[in-house]
């Protein structure tokens, strides 16, 4: 669904991506994991093509992403930060619709498919029309999520959606999220320096340091048969907390 070919990336002269290649599997959920600065969040800005590579190329679902693509890429793909990137100025309806909107989609089946969101994410209807500063934290990621849905994409691509949420509210929307990615069986590329919501989330685990991919695999094989010592230490220092997580 979305493959990065040899990319590499420089950001203010640094060396942020290097030679990365990583395919993301229609259906699945793969989670980018690594410490602060490892790259995660930029390998997502390639993919949407919000970025473009310095070196190596980015396809989704077959098509190269560039300047003639972009646009049709990110009709094709949901976006969620991490604290939902809300507009203050608009409810939560214009949140969520906002790019329906731009687009001119029939108001009547933008209100169908705010309906279905809705019941979908477990947002309260009488939220619709509160603005951001009005709603909880697991709100406003509600909203963030309808809006990344609204087009009905073919890929969704969060990074850190949870992380800058309290314990409760975080282990709620995990148990959530993951109904709904198992629900819509959507391709979902997810960034999270959390190796507990990596094993809770992911299919498969891509683990960085340093702007490169150390392991891709299942939790399995970076518990047992671990690719470089750096996967060893990565996975010892969060080891206590998975062992007490949810799996």
């Amino acid at each position: 669904m979305i493959e990065l070919r040899a990319v590499s990336k420089t950001l203010g002269g640094s060396a942020v991506i290097r030679d990365v290649s990583f395919e993301a599997v229609r259906g699945e959920t793969a989670v980018l994991i690594g410490p602060s600065g490892c790259g995660k969040s930029t390998l997502l800005r390639l993919m949407l093509g919000l970025l473009r590579p310095g070196a190596g190329r980015v396809w989704f679902d077959g098509v190269e992403v560039g300047p003639a693509t972009v646009r049709e890429v990110r009709r094709r793909a949901g976006y969620v930060i991490q604290d939902g990137g809300l507009f203050p100025h608009m409810t939560a309806r214009g949140n969520a619709t906002l790019v329906a909107r731009q687009l001119g989609r029939d108001a009547r089946s933008i209100e169908g498919r705010v309906e279905e969101l809705v019941a979908l994410t477990g947002f309260p209807r009488d939220g619709l029309e509160r603005y951001p500063v009005e709603l909880s934290g697991g709100q406003r990621q509600r909203v963030a999520l309808m809006r990344a849905l609204m087009l009905d994409p073919d890929v969704l691509l969060l990074d850190e959606p949870l992380g800058a949420l309290d314990p409760m509210i975080r282990h709620d929307l995990q148990t959530e999220l993951r109904e709904i990615f198992r629900r819509l069986r959507k391709t979902v590329v997810l960034v999270t320096h959390d190796l507990h919501e990596a094993a809770f989330f992911g299919d498969r685990i891509v683990l960085l340091r340093a702007g490169r991919v150390v392991q891709d695999g299942p939790l399995r094989e970076l518990l047992e048969r671990p690719a470089d010592p750096f996967v060893t230490r990565f996975v010892g220092a969060q080891r206590g907390h998975l062992d007490g997580g949810a799996s």
